[in-house]
């Protein structure tokens, strides 16, 4: 299994909650809604969280009192590119853990 695999899978897991408790708290008066910096794993191999920064944008004022600055758009979107990286990662581990399989069998 690839490590730079693993570590991409772990960040965009992280990625992934972030975006789904912004959305969870869209409806949250006052809510500020956070996001994932990612960087390059040690050596730069893989991905990694660098850090989680909340956002410091207003919210709407409704009724004088500030909403959730949580854009619904713009979390959806992120969720599905995260979705597809997530699923590319996937796919490299299990054709890695294939093509090892089939060498051991060639071996063997």
């Amino acid at each position: 299994m690839s490590d730079t695999n693993l570590s991409a899978l772990s960040a965009l897991g992280t990625v992934q909650q972030v975006s789904a408790n912004n959305i969870a708290n869209v409806n949250t008066d006052g809510f500020e809604a956070s996001s994932v910096v990612l960087e390059s794993g040690p050596e730069d191999q893989g991905v990694q969280v660098a850090a989680i920064h909340q956002s410091t944008i207003d919210g709407p004022m409704i009724n004088g009192v500030e909403g959730s600055n949580t854009d619904i758009g713009t979390e959806m979107v992120g969720m599905m590119k995260t979705s597809h990286a997530f699923s590319a990662n996937v796919a490299a581990i299990r054709v890695s853990e294939e093509m090892t399989g089939h060498l051991l069998n060639m071996i063997a």
